[in-house]
């Protein structure tokens, strides 16, 4: 991107527009790429690796990360109404200690995927997909479930789960 956004606050755990699926984008237009450059610099403000559109209150299915693969190469993509494909079972599962710019300061280990594949389109509207593997699978995973309105915490056992966010000082 330009680096010519403009960085936006993060929405928190609790808030509902991270608690719903985000709405499929329909204009590839200016708005859409003005989103994108706010959601990479919304990103780097927060030095995270991947950011939903809902991090930041916007109900539109887009991702963008930034995020090395399991050989330190940097995946960086954006993803407008992105699909996630698994390897079938039975796949290789990492676990990882995981955190989320919605759940500040808060990490727990959680399997995902080794290798993962999403496809979407680009903020032109060109089909595009990323095949990649380790964190950057991960991060695939992670914010493909943002759009779904799923947190990484939602994935862990009740009590963890109150837990984590008693400790970044959240409710849900």
């Amino acid at each position: 991107m330009s680096g010519t956004g403009t960085a936006r606050p993060i929405v928190y755990y609790g808030d509902p527009v991270l608690h719903r699926s985000c709405t499929p984008v329909t204009s590839f237009d200016d708005e859409l790429k003005t989103l994108v450059e706010d959601m990479f610099a919304s990103m780097y403000a927060a030095e995270g690796v991947g950011l939903a559109a809902n991090q930041i209150g916007v109900d539109a299915r887009v991702f963008v990360m930034d995020c090395p693969d399991a050989d330190g190469n940097p995946v960086i993509a954006t993803l407008v109404n992105p699909v996630l494909t698994l390897p079938p079972a039975p796949r290789e599962l990492t676990l990882f200690n995981e955190g989320c710019l919605s759940v500040p300061g808060q990490f727990a280990e959680l399997s995902r995927s080794e290798h993962a594949e999403a496809t979407g389109f680009d903020i032109e509207g060109n089909p595009v997909t990323v095949r990649t593997n380790g964190i950057a699978a991960r991060c695939l995973q992670h914010e493909v479930d943002h759009l779904d309105g799923l947190a990484y915490v939602d994935r862990l056992p009740v009590k963890q789960h109150k837990e984590i966010l008693a400790a970044a000082g959240l409710s849900g």
